[in-house]
């Protein structure tokens, strides 16, 4: 019989499964779980929510740089997309956590 082994094409592929599939995992279980320490406040919003957008951030990343093929481009081109990213994520994540705070404020007095 002959070996039945991957090609080694797409063994970076199974990596950033593998890679993916731990991330989710990880993330799944804190929602699951919600460990008690993590669900103190940390800069207006739980340690639990920030971790959960570092880890979303971290999948992001390897979506774009590895399925999008931006890790074999130009730096600038890689610059031009993620410049744009790095401004308006953090942005729109301080508006996000801006308003739900401000949403719970409204619903807890009505």
């Amino acid at each position: 019989m002959a070996d039945h082994a991957q090609p080694e094409g797409t063994r970076w592929i199974w990596n950033i499964f593998w890679l993916l599939l731990i991330v989710t995992a990880v993330e799944v279980g804190l929602g699951i779980v919600k460990p008690p320490i993590l669900m103190t406040k940390f800069a207006g919003t739980l340690i639990l929510n920030h971790i959960f957008i570092i880890l979303t951030l971290v999948k992001a990343y390897y979506i774009v740089m590895y399925f999008m093929h931006l890790k074999y481009e130009r730096k600038s081109l890689i610059w031009s997309i993620a410049l744009p990213a790095l401004i308006l994520i953090p942005y729109l994540t301080f508006i996000v956590l801006v308003e739900a705070g401000y949403m719970g404020a409204v619903t807890l007095t009505s």
